[in-house]
């Protein structure tokens, strides 16, 4: 929560910043699966959305019409995987890398969706494409664009005897670097185009395996 409040706040700051950036706020939390070999094979991530975004969902969708803040089995049935219907261009807002290479992660695979007092919170797993060895990983969720705001504040559990050290974004730093972007360009541009800021606020994950 005081992440989010001092991400409203930085965008109050921002002109250009203030009226579209960030519109949605995403509690994340993240388990990574480490075989025993200590090869990374894929990762489950958990979104829990903010309760106005999660009232325009369930809105737009006819859902909830009793507005208690829960669904029955055939209302949930119908939000199951409605946010996983990805453009093809879109890289599911988790990026993972090896020593500088960027890692492929599968299509998305839904495991839940829930509602709780008004917030959905869905969880998908995602395979890589390729299996690699766990050490060294450095694991992001973040929204380039910055549209939406994630913060790993649910949980990181990492299997395989590995271990996950998180390190949080420095956020005055982040705003300073988004304010020199957003002031060495005309606000209208700004304003059609805002500078792709999101990595700067993300949680770093990084995995380290002994032996």
């Amino acid at each position: 929560m005081k992440k989010i409040c001092r991400l409203l706040l930085g965008a109050a700051l921002l002109p250009a910043a203030a009226a579209a950036h960030p519109h949605i706020f995403v509690d994340t939390a993240v388990k990574v699966i480490v075989s025993e070999s200590g090869t990374l094979e894929s990762v489950e991530v958990t979104w829990a959305y903010d309760e106005f975004y999660s009232l325009l969902v369930l809105e737009d969708r006819g859902l909830d019409s009793d507005y208690d803040g829960k669904l029955t089995e055939a209302e949930l049935a119908q939000l199951q995987g409605f946010d996983l219907a990805w453009l093809p261009d879109f890289e599911g807002d988790t990026y993972l890398d090896r020593e500088g290479e960027a890692l492929a992660l599968g299509d998305p695979e839904h495991l839940s969706t829930e509602v709780e007092e008004g917030r959905i919170t869905t969880r998908h797993r995602r395979a890589l494409a390729q299996p690699v060895a766990a050490d060294g990983v450095v694991m992001k969720v973040y929204d380039p664009t910055f549209y939406t705001a994630y913060t790993l504040n649910l949980g990181l559990e990492v299997t395989g005897g590995c271990q996950g050290e998180v390190t949080p974004p420095d956020l005055n730093a982040a705003y300073s670097q988004v304010e020199e972007l957003l002031y060495a360009v005309p606000t209208q541009e700004a304003e059609l185009e805002f500078p792709k800021v999101g990595e700067k606020f993300a949680d770093v994950v990084r995995l380290r395996c002994e032996g």
